[in-house]
């Protein structure tokens, strides 16, 4: 099994079984998990690992949220 299809795995599964019993409180569209996802199908496990690690760093009272995609092209 790839590193990739892992991390995806592992994000499904807290979508499915975890996040359904946790308060609703993501500022985001898409959530973060699904941001994470997205980020790490499009991108790889590194670069969208980093890009997941960074939209949860906006996380909190501090950030408005609202729409966040994932960006499209390969970042330099």
């Amino acid at each position: 099994m790839r590193a990739r299809d892992a991390a995806i795995g592992l994000l499904r599964l807290y979508k499915r079984f975890i996040s359904p019993v946790l308060p609703p409180s993501c500022r985001f569209a898409p959530t973060c998990s699904e941001y994470a996802a997205e980020a790490i199908e499009k991108h790889g496990i590194l670069r969208g690992g980093t890009l997941a690690l960074q939209r949860l760093a906006r996380c909190g009272p501090w950030h408005p949220g609202g729409y966040d995609p994932v960006p499209s092209g390969k970042a330099p």
